[in-house]
């Protein structure tokens, strides 16, 4: 017996092809699976596209927080929750850039954006898309996180160069309507694909531990990887459960549960950075560790995620040290405002909170 030869992993050749046609039971069989099964195939397909020990390093700043008329059940930013928090205007744009720099002085490659809105007012636009460039110019990867965009907007956001925009669907399109109701699931399909068409880069994921069935979170993941394109970030949310809003009393989701959906975001969208997300000051370093196990390669750094807490980058440097993980470096044509061809692997590139 040859002990160096490698096992049999029952899986097929062509397990890490990208697909656009899952069905639920396709994605329930892999969620199900029995865990060491589940990780270790979704370790061999991360390894097909990705450096195993790198991750993806963003930071995310609220450039305008609070006073928000969507009504979703878990943001502190609503209007319609009594969660405390103070409305602000939009920042300055020189604010903005100064923070960006210090994001990238202390490690990230891409700055993301948020603004607590149902949808940018064109009185905005010219100061968002300052933002953008400003951004640009440091050699930084772009995102944004506006609300719903007019064709308009999209083209002036891609013209100023934004690289991602990001809007998350949250959940299944069953259990949607539980918790917001001011947007339909449509609404935010329609988005993803006018933003997509326009050329640029899609930032979509979801928050675990709602209240959903474990056959919604499923569900969800099967509506971004049938996408005409996968989402090229995957954020994955652990709920934060805000005193103010309708999901304060929530349960936390179970540890395990939730490193099931990173596993099963990975393999069914094998290319896609598949983020973790919001929540990481409720993860354990074990748990955090199996989720990069499972297929995660991307993290918020920084103290603060849009207006909840984040681990801050000396708990991740510590955590990145035991576990022998580094930041990812940014490839330069990533920059560039070029979109790449799905087809083309990513081995080589580098709240919810998107």
């Amino acid at each position: 017996m040859n002990v160096h030869a490698k096992p049999e992993t029952g899986f097929p050749r062509d397990e890490a092809q990208v697909r656009h046609n899952w069905t639920r039971a396709e994605a329930l069989a892999i969620h199900d699976m029995p865990l060491m099964d589940l990780l270790f195939r979704a370790q061999t397909v991360h390894r097909q596209y990705f450096d195993a020990n790198r991750v993806q390093m963003s930071r995310l700043l609220s450039i305008k927080t609070g006073g928000c008329a969507e009504d979703c059940g878990y943001c502190s930013q609503s209007a319609h929750h009594a969660s405390g928090l103070k409305a602000s205007k939009l920042m300055e744009v020189e604010r903005v850039l100064a923070e960006a720099r210090k994001a990238k002085e202390t490690g990230a490659t891409r700055y993301c954006m948020g603004a607590a809105w149902r949808e940018p007012k064109d009185r905005d636009m010219d100061t968002v898309l300052a933002m953008i460039e400003g951004v640009k110019a440091m050699g930084m990867e772009t995102c944004m996180t506006l609300g719903m965009l007019s064709d308009t907007q999209i083209v002036k956001l891609r013209d100023a160069g934004l690289d991602y925009y990001n809007h998350n669907v949250d959940t299944s399109e069953r259990f949607y309507p539980e918790i917001i109701k001011t947007r339909t699931y449509a609404d935010r399909l329609d988005t993803l694909e006018r933003v997509r068409a326009a050329g640029m880069k899609v930032c979509s994921g979801g928050i675990m531990g709602m209240g959903e069935e474990t056959a919604d979170r499923v569900d969800m993941l099967v509506t971004l990887a049938n996408l005409s394109e996968h989402p090229e970030s995957v954020p994955i949310n652990m709920l934060i459960a805000i005193p103010g809003t309708p999901l304060e009393g929530q349960d936390k989701i179970d540890p395990i549960a939730f490193v099931r959906v990173i596993a099963t975001a990975r393999i069914m969208m094998p290319r896609s950075m598949v983020r973790l997300s919001a929540g990481r000051t409720e993860m354990s370093d074990e748990m955090q560790a199996m989720c990069f196990f499972a297929g995660a390669n991307s993290i918020f750094s920084g103290d603060v995620l849009l207006t909840a807490d984040n681990p801050g980058e000396d708990k991740d440097a510590v955590l990145f040290a035991k576990i022998g993980m580094k930041p990812m470096e940014l490839d330069a044509s990533e920059t560039s405002g070029a979109v790449p061809s799905p087809e083309r692997p990513a081995c080589t590139k580098t709240t919810s909170a998107h």
